[in-house]
Formats: structure tokens, sequence, C-alpha cells
């Protein structure tokens, strides 16, 4: 549970004074950060605001409210209105381009107390939940999302964290701190290559998400060599300056049974390539937690490239058509290359 957000000092100023100089009456954008189930803080490395709608309407503006009477509107109060398909699309892109272990942990809002204080908080929730799906904390076991609203009459800092369960929101403390100078860096090109089985009429999709699971798996059981040395369990973090990091996995890694019939089978499918990842090592944290970011890093950018594949494409065209240009960007479909069983193969 969290009880404290940590910003970092020269990022979280520096968009305040960014906002301060902004003529806009409400402003809504992405919190980048980390949060763990293993602590109790949750760090805030930068503010990203969102930005306008392609028909130029902005992502958060002020919703006037329809008082009965005239007596009832002197003292009636702005709300916040929320263009919320489109603050979640700006979650789900940001979400790819992010490192390991920084994530997007939740929004910030820009407005006058009084405005914010006149939103309802079940929308505040609905906002926060529409990010979260889009941009999942994956292996985190943490179900909360923050809300940070940045207030400019008066003037102040107010944090508060959503439970995405219940919808609740409750207040949390905030400070500063030079979180992003402390950093380590760790660094790790992953290659990979993977063949598949495509069995007539099977979705693109589901081909594709076969293979990503096997080497989810692969990445996930792989050792770690920290600058050519074996990472062990319970391993200090002595070394200084940014370190390289090797997965070792298994020499032989065989497919399930069920992967290696050749019943109904048309083709075969090669999905190569490499990825480049990046974590980052704070000063309370453990190698074990940059070591799994690293590898929450691969599997994301796997994810994301399915992701951008299939955005480009319609499913159903995909489902009887294998061999079409979407196989060729980020596949290689290769039918009527199966070879023989080896056992008939000897004879």
């Amino acid at each position: 549970m969290v009880k404290t957000v940590v910003g970092d000092e020269a990022q979280v100023k520096a968009s305040e004074e960014t906002l301060s100089a902004s003529t806009s009456p409400a402003q809504v954008g992405l919190v980048v950060g980390k949060l763990s189930a293993s602590s109790d803080r949750a760090l805030a490395y930068s503010l990203i605001p969102t930005p306008p709608t392609d028909s130029g309407a902005p992502a958060c503006s002020l919703l006037r409210a329809k008082p009965a009477a005239k007596a009832a509107s002197s003292g009636a109060s702005s709300s916040l209105d929320f263009d919320v398909d489109w603050l979640a699309e700006h979650a789900r892109q940001v979400s790819r381009m992010l490192l390991g272990g920084m994530t997007v942990i939740g929004i910030y809002i820009w407005a006058s107390e009084a405005s914010f204080k006149a939103t309802s908080p079940a929308v505040l929730s609905q906002v926060l939940r529409a990010v979260s799906q889009v941009a999942p904390l994956y292996g985190t076991g943490v179900d909360e999302r923050l809300l940070i609203h940045i207030s400019y009459s008066p003037r102040r800092w107010a944090c508060r964290i959503c439970d995405m369960s219940s919808g609740r929101l409750r207040p949390c403390d905030f400070k500063y701190s030079k979180l992003l100078a402390s950093l380590q860096t760790f660094r790790c090109t992953y290659n990979f290559e993977i063949r598949l089985p495509v069995v007539q009429a099977e979705p693109f999709k589901k081909v594709i998400s076969k293979a990503i699971s096997h080497l989810t798996k692969q990445v996930q059981n792989a050792k770690a060599l920290i600058d050519g040395v074996l990472f062990l369990d319970g391993m200090d973090n002595t070394l200084e300056g940014p370190h390289n990091v090797e997965f070792l996995v298994p020499f032989k890694n065989n497919l399930p049974a069920e992967e290696c019939s050749l019943e109904g089978v048309a083709g075969l499918l090669l999905f190569a390539g490499s990825v480049s990842a990046l974590a980052y090592l704070g000063p309370k944290e453990s190698i074990a937690e940059v070591i799994s970011d690293l590898k929450l890093d691969i599997i994301t950018s796997l994810r994301s490239r399915l992701d951008i594949i299939l955005d480009e494409a319609d499913d159903d065209s995909t489902t009887n058509n294998l061999e079409n240009s979407l196989s060729q960007k980020a596949t290689q479909v290769v039918f009527h290359e199966l070879r023989m069983p080896w056992s008939a193969a000897r004879k």
C-alpha cells in the first residue's frame, strides 16, 4: 500500500514551472514512475502532458455546471471534463516506449482547487481505471494508481492513491528527492528466434501470441550475467557506472507436444529479431529487482510489437490469409518447408 509519493525534484519542478506559464485553466497528463508491491513509496520520475486531440480539443477542460436557479449559479463551480478515450490512447502509446522499471503509474491534473473539488470522485476513478487498463503494471502485483492534483488557486500539491478494485481515493504524502541522478543503468540486447508450425485457418494473432508466450517463458527462466559475472540471489550492488547484462537460456527448449504435431499444419512461421532493453536501479532496490525489470522490458517490447502489427491490420483479414504484407513486417511465414518426421527420413 502506497503511503508516500516521491517526485524527482528537477523534473517535477520543471513541469510545475511550465504549467505555471500556461494560460490553460485545466490540463491533464500522465505520471511516469514506479510502483512496487515491496515498497510503500511511489516514485514519480516525470509528468507528461497529454497533447490536444486530432481536432485540436484539449484532453481536459472545464464543464460549466447548470444550476436550476440563478441564485444557485452564483456559487456554482466549473467541474472538470475529460476526453477519457484520448487520454487512454496517450497512456497506451507512452507505455510502449518506456524503459524497464518505468511505467505509467497514474495521472496529474492542473486545475484550481474549486474545479477539482467540483469534479466527482467517480469521474476521477473512471479516468484512472481507463489508463490502468491500457497501461497495466505487469508483474508488479500492484492494484493502485496515483492521482496528483496541482492547484494554481491556491498554489499547492495534493496526492491521492486510487484503489482500482474499489475506486476509492485516499490521500498520501508527497516529497521531493533527486531520484534520476541516483539511478544506475543496466543494458541488455536479447536476440531471439523461434519457429512455430502454422495450423490451417489459425488466426495470425494467435500464432504470434503463441510465439511471444514461448519466448516469455524463456526470458523468465533465463539466468543473468552481469558484467560477465553470474547473478546469484543476494548479490550486492558494489559497482558503479553502466552495467551490461546477458541472459542465458537453455541450449534446447522444446516446444510443447501439441505444437510439434504435424496434423493440420500448413506451414512454418519464423519469428526472429532482437530487443534492446534498459532498466534502472534505485539506491534502495536490489539487483534482483532490476533483473526482473529488464526481463519485463523485453517481454513488454515483444507484446508491443504484436500490438503495432495488429494495429495495421484487421483480425478477420488475417485469419485465413497468413501470407500477407502484415507477416512480412515482423515475421516470415514459410509454407511447404516442413521436413518429414525423423523416423520417416531414416527409411
